[in-house]
């Protein structure tokens, strides 16, 4: 009877010690809820309180950037009929708001990283600004190809894949391009078309570069973008179950634009179009 007994005691210290780990484990995991809904709680109300800083910031801002332009035209209004056309022009505003990092924006994003977005295959093209850079003429060498003093040297490239749904994230170099274009559209690859415009469901950032001057924007329903032209890498991030397309100077962790469409309704495929320096 004793080896049994000794055996029937072992059992029971066995399942002992298990129903005290249970008891313990179900003790720890209430406790590290706790310490995760804390955390986040925290990180809710930190992010709350940089989005206030950062919306009160841009006001301030723009509100000194429109006092400036004010001053400007005053300023430009006197000089007409007093002595004072001999002083020196005053410089020209540049309308430019702070890029504010945004806490996790990059690594929310790298979750959905999408490699070699783009086809290896590039096309050359040309692509010709109007003046007030509305219009954008783009298509190849055969077609309707532009007066040699028009004639830049560009490449463009779709995307090695399309997309339907999900969430997608990849990121383009445009250290070395002053002239590009960046986003989705619809997957027709018409790598010919004479007018960017002529692409179907398009969502695209624009940068430009005339007379030394800068310009970034979207170029369907012109929209100047007053911040800093990104000068790394630009991500771009489209939700396609929620139409969101949205784009991101990466070394600053900044937005730089969304577009927030009713649907989408056909395959996304990412573009881009890069120029000369």
């Amino acid at each position: 009877m004793g080896p049994l007994w000794r055996s029937t005691q072992e059992m029971q210290n066995n399942l002992n010690q298990e129903i005290s780990k249970i008891h313990s484990l179900t003790d720890y995991v209430a406790l590290r809820k706790g310490m995760i809904r804390y955390q986040y709680q925290k990180l809710r109300q930190f992010l709350l309180e940089e989005e206030q800083r950062h919306l009160e910031t841009m006001d301030r801002e723009a509100e000194e950037i429109f006092r400036q332009l004010q001053n400007s035209e005053d300023l430009e209004n006197i000089l007409e009929w007093t002595e004072l056309v001999q002083m020196e022009k005053p410089q020209p505003v540049n309308p430019e708001l702070t890029s504010w990092h945004i806490t996790g924006v990059l690594d929310k994003l790298n979750k959905f990283r999408v490699d070699d977005p783009l086809s290896k295959e590039k096309a050359n093209h040309y692509m010709s600004l109007s003046e007030d850079v509305r219009n954008v003429i783009f298509g190849d060498d055969h077609d309707g190809a532009p007066g040699e003093s028009q004639r830049a040297e560009n490449f463009a490239a779709w995307g090695a894949q399309a997309f339907f749904s999900g969430r997608h994230n990849w990121e383009v170099d445009v250290t070395h391009s002053s002239n590009w274009i960046l986003g989705v559209c619809k997957d027709s690859r018409t790598a010919n078309t004479n007018h960017i415009p002529a692409f179907e469901e398009a969502f695209f950032l624009f940068s430009s570069k005339r007379n030394n001057l800068y310009s970034l924007s979207n170029i369907f329903f012109p929209l100047t973008h007053y911040v800093q032209r990104p000068l790394g890498r630009v991500g771009v991030f489209l939700d396609y179950d929620n139409t969101v397309v949205s784009f991101y100077d990466v070394s600053k962790g900044s937005l730089i634009y969304s577009f927030f469409p009713t649907s989408f309704s056909s395959l996304l495929t990412p573009f881009f179009c890069f120029g000369s320096p």
